[in-house]
Formats: C-alpha cells, structure tokens, sequence
C-alpha cells in the first residue's frame, strides 16, 4: 500500500484532511505530519523527511505545499508523487507589495497575543474561504478551533516561515513524478492561474479546480478534493 504523507497549511493540523484520512485509507497508509516549533520551511521538510522511511507521495495544503517543494528540492528520489494544493512556489514580493504582506501576517499575530487565537482566526477567516460558507457554523467553527490549537508562539514561527519562503520556481520545473496540482476556484490567496502556470511546467501533471470553494479547498470541498486526490494516488500506483 502506498504511502501517503499529508501536511497541513498555516496554522493547520489534521482536521484539514479529516475526509481524506477516511476517503482514502483503501489507497494508502497515511500520516499527517506536524511541523513542531519549526520556523523555516526547510526545517519544517527536514522534520517530515526525518520522520519517514523509504518513498512516498506527499501533498500539501497551503504553507504545506510549499514544505512539499523543499521535501522535493532535498530528497526528490525518495517522492513517488507529490501535491501542490492551494499553494505557490515564488518568494515573498519585494517592495510594498512583501512589506504589506509582512504587515498584515503581523497583525493577526497581534490579535492572537492580545485576544486569543479564535479572536484572530474570526479576523483572519472570511478572506480565506467562499463568501457563501461563512454562514456554515460546522465549517466555521471546525476551522477555528484548528487555529485554537495552536499558539501565538506558533503562529510566529510559521510566519517567520513564510516570509523567509525560498524561490522553489526552479523545483517545480524540475519535478518529473505524478503530480496533482489543485485550487479552489475563488482561492484569492492562491488561486487557479498560479496553480495552472505551475502545472505547465510539470509534464503530465494533473490540474483540478475546485468550484464554490475558497483557500481551504480540502475542508470547504472534502468530496471533490478527495476524487481528485484519488485519481492521482491511482496514477501513481498504477
């Protein structure tokens, strides 16, 4: 049975993949992997890899999928396939534009300091999903209380993560397994064209746009996410 290494995005654990664990347990053996106080993502794939023996396909969501492309760019031999969900592969813009994202990833860190982390998630959610689910309160509160399980001490380390995100253009170009590229199709943050550039320079990479879905595609849409991941984990094993 394959074996299949899932990791969560920015703040996430294995509540994100709660659909997949179960949807996809006939295909493979499957773990989530838990970043730890990690704040680089280097450190954070050294950590996956580290604990892993032998090949495996692994995807990620979000801040994951850009673990995936360090866990590639260190140990490409050892990835049967991989994912990209939700995600990208460019470095932090220069200038105003990184300078605003720095700011606003600072904010929220504020808030979670002074208020809590679910005062911070309410801030930080409704960007994050399609307009139509804010009024889901399963979804909602599934979401937050992820973000409650984490701390401010956490938070501040997957920050510094992502703003020191290394240039993984090149890994991408030079990925030649099964690959899934997948995004939500009102994903703001990451969406369909970054994720379509991405899958053209991979050579028979598969390309799935989640409709009525926004950032957090594997939660807002469980079903389709997970027969998207199914065909590819069938590829994979074929």
């Amino acid at each position: 049975m394959e074996q299949l290494v899932l990791l969560p995005g920015f703040l996430c654990d294995s509540a994100v993949w709660r659909h997949q664990l179960t949807g996809l347990s006939d295909l493979a053996q499957i773990t989530v992997a838990d970043y730890g106080p990690s704040d680089s993502l280097g450190a954070m794939a050294e950590r996956v890899l580290a604990a892993t023996t032998g090949p495996f396909a692994v995807a990620g969501h979000s801040m994951g999928g850009r673990v995936v492309l360090e866990i590639y760019r260190r140990a490409p031999d050892r990835v049967r396939g991989l994912g990209l969900f939700n995600t990208g592969c460019k470095p932090k813009p220069v200038g105003e534009t990184g300078d605003r994202e720095a700011a606003g990833r600072y904010a929220l860190l504020e808030i979670a300091k002074t208020a809590g982390m679910r005062a911070m998630g309410l801030t930080w959610l409704p960007p994050m999903v399609h307009p139509d689910r804010m009024s889901d309160t399963v979804l909602v509160e599934e979401i937050l209380a992820m973000f409650g399980r984490k701390t401010p001490a956490i938070q501040a380390a997957q920050i510094n993560a992502l703003l020191g995100r290394p240039d993984a253009v090149e890994v991408v170009q030079s990925i030649h397994c099964p690959s899934l590229l997948l995004s939500g199709a009102q994903d703001g943050f990451s969406g369909p064209d970054v994720h379509a550039e991405m899958a053209a320079w991979i050579p028979g990479s598969q390309l799935a746009i989640i409709e009525n879905s926004g950032h957090m595609a594997p939660m807002e849409q469980p079903a389709d996410v997970t027969a998207a991941m199914r065909r590819w984990l069938n590829e994979i094993t074929q």
